[in-house]
């Protein structure tokens, strides 16, 4: 009888597979260059998801006894005569004190790759929606001397005074260029932070659910992670004191204006509770403001960021121009006391002798030449048009497996499905058919929601994706 995995054991069933064909290939049934079946086809064959097998074969590349090439299949690795010769790869890549991506991340990471796959996962602008440079800006650039060597470990001086104007314009925020420090996007902002001001074991809050819990950068830091509940107008507040009284919290995350992954926008009054709060208690407050700027067309503007009305310099603010310009430029930046901006900067520097200059006097010109304010003059009617063909899809294929919540800004519709699934088999049977979405257990939400992203693919490919996931969501009934 061929050998089948134990789906009761504790071990999970795509490490039993892994085991048993290192097994295999250790006993010589599976000598070098042998070609293994198909994902989907051993699949079939031991009763799984495609998606565990998938795990499987990941952890035997991973420890160098499998290789696989596009359009050829996966081979026992033709190179090694004896696993005893290879190092325990499994070990070296789950280890380390930056930990993996979680499995699920993985799958969805992936799924993105495959163009054949309408993607509702991926959170970027539409390469259409893009702003170019015309021959001015070119021309500029080009004029420009800046120096191609290591640029200051604050970020270009430049590009600083230019944020400083851009924060208080735009934001409403007051800073100088020496409370600036620029990072190569807001998420190096949030790992400076986990790294340097914080310590393994210590205590931190975040919405639940919330994008930071998706990262595994705190989970590499040793944080504890606690969740803080949230209501149709944000957080409430006051967990804040009762987590703090139970376990002594260091550190307070926040994603208050079009909030990941949920589209709430935490109220004016709220927010000033949470800024008393955290100075009463003298918590560092830290307001991750990706979607801040992108607020709909005939939808109403949010209140001003928490460090807007911050007179203490309790809160350090994470921003970027990953969601407003282009994910790619890959600049981001932190506004927060001196001492601490010089504290990341220090670190900054030893991590990776600063941000790339070239993607700096990008930035800059964008912000300085009028060109951002031009594209937040047309994305609100772009995005508009986005989330109305969400919806509109939704109600035509959904309305009776599942609700949502209109958002009044960002790039995201949180939905729920009013019979929960299994999230692996949903996303696998909605990948067979050609759809990927983000299971709401990646920000830590109960099973049942999901996030749908609408900035990416045109209206005919929102359309026809509700169409593929209602398929994936009745055969998975």
């Amino acid at each position: 009888m061929e050998w089948q995995p134990d789906k009761q054991a504790d071990t999970p069933v795509y490490q039993q597979i892994a085991k048993w064909l290192e097994q295999q290939i250790i006993l010589g049934n599976l000598p070098p260059g042998t070609s293994l079946p198909a994902e989907r086809s051993l699949a079939q064959r031991l009763g799984v998801n495609r998606g565990t097998v998938s795990a499987a074969y990941e952890e035997l590349r991973s420890a160098g006894l499998l290789q696989s090439w596009q359009g050829s299949g996966t081979w026992v690795s033709r190179h090694l005569w004896g696993v005893q010769r290879v190092p325990n790869w499994h070990k070296y890549t789950n280890g380390g004190a930056f930990l993996p991506a979680y499995p699920l991340v993985k799958r969805i990471q992936e799924a993105c790759y495959d163009s054949s796959i309408i993607n509702l996962a991926r959170a970027e602008l539409a390469t259409s929606q893009i702003p170019s440079l015309g021959t001015q800006e070119l021309q500029r650039l080009s004029q420009s001397h800046f120096e191609l060597g290591y640029s200051h470990p604050k970020g270009d001086p430049g590009l600083r005074e230019v944020l400083s104007e851009h924060l208080r314009s735009q934001y409403g925020i007051t800073a100088s260029p020496e409370e600036i420090l620029v990072t190569s996007g807001a998420q190096q902002a949030l790992h400076l932070i986990s790294l340097c001001l914080l310590s393994p074991g210590d205590a931190v809050a975040m919405e639940g659910p919330s994008y930071s819990y998706s990262l595994a950068l705190f989970t590499s830091a040793g944080l504890r992670l606690y969740r803080i509940a949230m209501d149709e107008e944000g957080i409430l507040v006051d967990d804040i004191r009762h987590l703090h009284r139970e376990h002594k919290l260091r550190m307070v995350f926040v994603n208050p204006t079009y909030h990941n992954p949920t589209g709430t926008v935490l109220s004016d009054q709220r927010r000033r509770q949470l800024l008393d709060i955290c100075m009463e208690l003298r918590i560092p407050l830290v307001e991750d403001d990706a979607y801040g700027a992108l607020t709909l067309k005939d939808s109403k503007r949010p209140p001003l960021p928490i460090k807007a009305i911050d007179p203490s310099g309790t809160v350090l603010y994470v921003n970027s121009v990953s969601k407003t310009v282009a994910p790619g430029l890959r600049i981001g930046w932190l506004v927060g006391p001196r001492s601490v901006v010089e504290r990341l900067a220090d670190a900054k520097q030893q991590m990776d002798f600063g941000t790339s200059s070239i993607s700096q006097q990008l930035a800059r010109i964008f912000l300085e030449s009028g060109k951002w304010r031009e594209q937040m003059e047309r994305l609100p009617a772009y995005l508009y048009q986005q989330r109305q063909a969400m919806l509109d899809a939704l109600n035509a294929c959904l309305t009776d497996d599942a609700e949502w919540r209109v958002p009044e800004g960002s790039y995201h519709v949180w939905c729920r499905l009013r019979e929960p699934r299994d999230e692996r088999v949903l996303l696998d049977a909605a990948i067979r058919e050609g759809i990927v979405f983000t299971p709401g257990t990646v920000y830590g939400a109960e099973v049942g929601w999901m996030r749908l992203t609408y900035s990416w693919e045109e209206p005919d490919a929102i359309r026809e994706g509700m169409v593929r996931l209602q398929r994936a969501i009745h055969k998975t009934r």
